[in-house]
C-alpha cells in the first residue's frame, strides 16, 4: 500500500509520452527528449514539470495555441529542423519561464512577435533559416535578457529603425544571408553597428541585394551620401487668370526640393473653411484635373495653383518635402486686402523679419513684428494682395487684378 501511494504521488513528475525518453538532469531539471522521432505533432502526456523539451528533426508542420499547454514550466524549447510553417498567436505567450527558443531551419514566413512580450526571461532566440520577410517595429521590445539573436538566412529586406536598441544584454547578432535593400530605411543599421559592442557575426556576409549599384556591398559600408535629409524652397507667382473673363486671380506656389533620395512633395492647406492635404499631383501636365478640388491643382513639378483666389482662400499653405531620411516643411500665410496705391504703401520684403501682417482695406501700410522668429522655427510670410480701386468700386468686370507683385519670397530651409 505504501508503494502504491508513493507511485501515485510521483507519477505526475514522471509522466513521459511514449515516443519520448525522459530523465532528470543533475541540476534537477526534467528533460523530455523527443528528437528524431518522425513526429507530426507535439506529443501529448508531457509532465507539467518538464523544463527542457527537445523536438528537433521531426515533421512538425504547425504549432497550435494548445500544443505546449501541458508544459508551462518550460525553460528550453528546441524545435529546429522541422517543417513548421505556422505558429498560432499565443503559443509561446504561456511559457513565461522560457530562456531558450530554437525555431531555426523551418518554413516560417510569419512569427507571432506579440508572444515575445511575455518572455522577459528569454536569452537565446534562433529564427535562422526560415522565410521571414520583416521584423516589425517594437517586435523585440522587453527582451532585456536576450543575449543571442539569430536571424540569418531569411528573406529580410529591411529592419525597423532601432530594432535592436532595446536589448541591453544583446552580445551576438546574426543577420547574414538576407536580401537587404540598402535604402535609407536601413542606414541606421550601419550607424548602430559602428557604435555598439554587439558582435555582428559574419558582418562581411551581411550584404546589400539592392539597389543594383550597391549589390554585394556590406550593409555596414553603405555610403553616407546615399541619404541626405530633405530641404525645401518656396516661391510664388501670382497674377490675373488668363482662362477667361471672371476667372479672377490665380495664385501659384512653387516648391523646389532637394535631398537623397529625391523627396516627394506634399501640400497642406489650412483656411477658415478648409483643411486639405494633397499627397501628390492632382493635375496632368496640360492642367487637366485628375482628382481633388477643381480650383486647386497640384502639379508633378512642385507647383500648386489656386484658381479664382478669394478671401475664402486666405490661410496657411505648407509644402512638405518627404524622403526616407525625414520630412522638411516650409509655410507661407496668404491674405487678401485692398489698397488704393499699393506701390507707395507696401514696404520692401525683409527676410530677417518675422511674420508680415496684412494691410487693411483702408490704405494702412503693412506692419512687421519687432523681433524675428527663433532660428529653426521656420519663417512664415503673409502675402498681401492689393486690389486696384476700380475693381473694388465695381468698375468693369468683378474680378481681382494684381496691382504689383508685393513680396519676393524665396527662402531656403535646411536641416
Amino acid at each position: 500500500l505504501a508503494v502504491l501511494v508513493l507511485v501515485t504521488l510521483l507519477s505526475p513528475c514522471l509522466a513521459c509520452p511514449s515516443p519520448c525518453s525522459c530523465s532528470t538532469k543533475r541540476n534537477g531539471r526534467l528533460l523530455a527528449e523527443c528528437a528524431y522521432r518522425e513526429l507530426r505533432d507535439v506529443p501529448r502526456g508531457l509532465s507539467p514539470n518538464v523544463t527542457i523539451l527537445t523536438l528537433s528533426a521531426n515533421r512538425l508542420g504547425r504549432l497550435g495555441r494548445a500544443a505546449l499547454a501541458e508544459a508551462p514550466e518550460l525553460q528550453s524549447l528546441w524545435l529546429g529542423y522541422n517543417h513548421i510553417s505556422a505558429v498560432e498567436p499565443g503559443t509561446f505567450a504561456a511559457l513565461p519561464h522560457l530562456r531558450n527558443l530554437d525555431l531555426s531551419h523551418n518554413r516560417l514566413a510569419e512569427f507571432p512577435w506579440q508572444d515575445l512580450r511575455n518572455l522577459s526571461a528569454l536569452q537565446i532566440l534562433k529564427l535562422s533559416h526560415n522565410r521571414l520577410a520583416s521584423l516589425p517595429a517594437g517586435a523585440l521590445a522587453g527582451l532585456r535578457e536576450l543575449r543571442s539573436l539569430w536571424l540569418n538566412d531569411n528573406a529580410l529586406t529591411t529592419l525597423a529603425h532601432g530594432a535592436f536598441e532595446a536589448l541591453p544584454a544583446l552580445a551576438q547578432l546574426q543577420l547574414f544571408h538576407n536580401p537587404f535593400n540598402c535604402s535609407c530605411k536601413l542606414a541606421w543599421l550601419r550607424q548602430w553597428a559602428e557604435s555598439t559592442s554587439v558582435v555582428l557575426s559574419r558582418a562581411g556576409s551581411t550584404l546589400c541585394a539592392a539597389p543594383a549599384r550597391l549589390r554585394g556591398r556590406p550593409v555596414t559600408a553603405m555610403p553616407d551620401s546615399l541619404c541626405v535629409p530633405p530641404s525645401a524652397q518656396l516661391t510664388y507667382l501670382s497674377g490675373p487668370a488668363t482662362a477667361g473673363p471672371g476667372d479672377g486671380l490665380t495664385l501659384s506656389l512653387h516648391c523646389s526640393v532637394a535631398g537623397s533620395p529625391m523627396p516627394e512633395i506634399r501640400w497642406r492647406i489650412r483656411t477658415a473653411g478648409r483643411h486639405l492635404d494633397i499627397a501628390g499631383p492632382t493635375a496632368a501636365r496640360d492642367g487637366g484635373t485628375k482628382a481633388g478640388q477643381p480650383r486647386i491643382l497640384a502639379f508633378k513639378n512642385g507647383t500648386v495653383a489656386i484658381l479664382g483666389f478669394s478671401k475664402e482662400d486666405e490661410g496657411t499653405y505648407t509644402c512638405l518635402a518627404v524622403n526616407e531620411v525625414g520630412t522638411r516643411e516650409v509655410s507661407v500665410n496668404v491674405a487678401l486686402a485692398g489698397s488704393g496705391d499699393p506701390a507707395e504703401q507696401l514696404p520692401s520684403d525683409d527676410p530677417q523679419a518675422g511674420h508680415h501682417h496684412p494691410a487693411g482695406g483702408d490704405g494702412h501700410s503693412c506692419a512687421k513684428d519687432s523681433e524675428p522668429d527663433a532660428p529653426g522655427m521656420g519663417d512664415k510670410l503673409v502675402i498681401v494682395y492689393h486690389v486696384p480701386r476700380e475693381a473694388r468700386s465695381g468698375v468693369g468686370a468683378p474680378k481681382f487684378r494684381l496691382g504689383i507683385v508685393p513680396l519676393a519670397l524665396g527662402f531656403l530651409l535646411l536641416w
